[in-house]
């Protein structure tokens, strides 16, 4: 079973490999957003699989923990985006004093 779940987390440390390439050279914000989410998602998932294989229960606590914080950082990505939206579409941003 050890070995079936290391092969899963080579796998998932794989898939996270291909979305920092797309992090680093993504056409858009959004896209970045969007592999920024699956390098968290994915990173995520490894360490679960290293601390079951291992049976550290304070490694799956914390991942756990990071789990439920990292929908944060897409809030706030899309706050800020429609802030900005917001402020592009509003009459004092054609550049008049």
């Amino acid at each position: 079973m050890d070995d079936f779940l290391l092969s899963a987390c080579a796998f998932v440390l794989l898939m996270v490999a291909v979305s920092l390439v797309v992090v680093l050279r993504g056409p858009g914000s959004v896209e970045r957003m969007m592999a920024a989410m699956l390098f968290c998602t994915g990173g995520i998932a490894s360490l679960l699989l290293l601390g079951t294989i291992h049976g550290m229960e304070i490694v799956i606590n914390v991942v756990l923990t990071l789990a439920v914080l990292a929908p944060f950082a897409t809030i706030a990505f899309v706050r800020a985006g429609s802030v900005l939206v917001r402020d592009e579409s509003s009459p004092d941003a054609g550049g008049k004093p």
